[in-house]
């Protein structure tokens, strides 16, 4: 069955969305455009919550973002690979959802899985317009499908945008979607192991990063992603 989306936003773990893009897929909803997102992995690898913790502090993230699908491959945190299998399995949801845009992950960053997601997301897209590639679905047959453009969010390292989206409207609620992900990032009363994402520290990185990505482009918070091919404007007159 299709489920035809604007934006497919695919993640290595649950969380990747809301800490890099959480805006832009706010942003994207209040203008009218249906945004679904597939996570790779359970993220069972990290070091607070579990992967159970985690599907409920998801799926509380994907209504405050106003996401209208949610999924989850159930790929091996810190182990998935570029095999036949994995690749597959996501070349389906594409299919299913049929987005014109993809968001993925950093094409370079800290955790490895975060470059392997970006990878594996761009060969999945190529891969899923070819004919000879035959997948099923509930046993039906799927169409080939591959998305107009891919756009790579930036994380925990700086990466020269390409682009840049203004959210200066959206800062407060991609932080509410942030913080629905209770077991693994800084509030007063928190237990649990110290991680580099668990203090008030990374919190504040996270806004400084969306007040400079914002100044760049003379606005009070900006969303950075990198591009695989030139972009192209009808209207110049239409760029910030």
């Amino acid at each position: 069955m299709v489920k035809k989306v604007d934006i497919l936003a695919i993640g290595a773990h649950p969380d990747d969305i809301e800490l890099s893009a959480g805006a832009t897929v706010i942003k994207s909803v209040d203008q009218g455009k249906v945004v679904a997102i597939v996570d790779l992995t359970e993220g069972e690898l990290g070091s607070r919550g579990t992967k159970f913790t985690r599907y409920e502090e998801a799926e509380l993230a994907r209504k405050i973002m106003g996401v209208k699908y949610r999924e989850n491959l159930q790929l091996g945190d810190g182990f998935f690979q570029e095999d036949k299998e994995s690749l597959l399995k996501l070349i389906v949801a594409i299919r299913k959802y049929q987005p014109d845009i993809v968001f993925a992950n950093a094409i370079s960053d800290r955790h490895p899985d975060h470059k392997r997601g970006s990878e594996f997301a761009s060969r999945a897209c190529f891969l899923s317009g070819l004919l000879k590639i035959e997948t099923q679905l509930e046993g039906v047959q799927q169409d080939i499908w591959r998305p107009r453009a891919v756009y790579h969010y930036i994380q925990d390292r700086y990466v020269k945008p390409d682009l840049i989206v203004d959210v200066s409207d959206y800062k407060d609620r991609k932080f509410e979607a942030i913080f629905a992900y209770k077991t693994q990032f800084y509030n007063e009363r928190m237990q649990g192991p110290v991680t580099p994402i668990s203090g008030k520290e990374f919190i504040d990185s996270l806004e400084a990063r969306l007040i400079q990505f914002g100044r760049d482009i003379n606005v009070k918070y900006g969303e950075g992603f990198t591009v695989e091919r030139t972009l192209g404007v009808d209207d110049i007159s239409k760029l910030l």
